[in-house]
């Protein structure tokens, strides 16, 4: 029996704005794919390329997500495992383990384990990084034009002095986080 492992996970935990996004891969070993490594330490152009790489040669790969107004009805750690839950789900092979970055894994019918640091030290995560990163940066450009002035393209939703500023002149939109600090106390 082949063992297939499906490496999981997130962006956006941290930003004030947006979803949570995750991804779940499954590489093929006979079709390597060279420089995945966690998407923080590519390029913004590299991790681009190598997302388009990964869709084509995975054997598998998935997103998940969780919206802003499940970050705030759950909280960020839940929303999470939801979203992660997703994209294991959202998998047209089923996996044989699944390693998760990071030191929650959320309830799953499969093998599982948390890693710290695995998008760091194994290739699947290091694969779902990139896809995870792509698709929410992605999103998020798209949401900088539904909603002019807040920055979005640039801080991809995190709490920069450019998104302060824009908060303290425009007030939040729908897409931020009313649980999140400082949208709170604006509110």
């Amino acid at each position: 029996m082949q063992i297939l492992i499906a490496g999981v996970d997130e962006v956006g935990r941290g930003p004030w704005a947006g979803p949570v996004v995750t991804c779940a891969v499954i590489l093929d070993p006979k079709n390597p794919i060279q420089g995945l490594m966690d998407s923080k330490k590519l390029s913004e152009k590299k991790r681009e390329i190598l997302s388009v790489i990964i869709k084509e040669r995975a054997l598998a790969w998935s997103l998940g997500r969780a919206e802003v107004e499940e970050i705030d009805k759950y909280n960020i750690l839940q929303a999470t495992m939801i979203a992660m839950q997703r994209a294991i789900a959202g998998l047209a092979i089923r996996p044989t383990e699944v390693l998760i970055d990071g030191n929650h894994c959320p309830d799953l019918p499969y093998k599982s384990r948390a890693i710290i640091q695995g998008d760091s030290k194994i290739q699947e995560i290091s694969a779902a990084s990139i896809v995870a990163k792509v698709a929410r940066d992605q999103e998020m450009m798209s949401l900088d034009e539904r909603y002019p002035g807040y920055g979005f393209a640039k801080h991809k939703g995190y709490g920069t002095k450019v998104h302060m500023d824009a908060l303290a002149k425009l007030g939040p939109c729908e897409i931020h986080r009313r649980s999140f600090s400082p949208i709170a106390v604006l509110l």
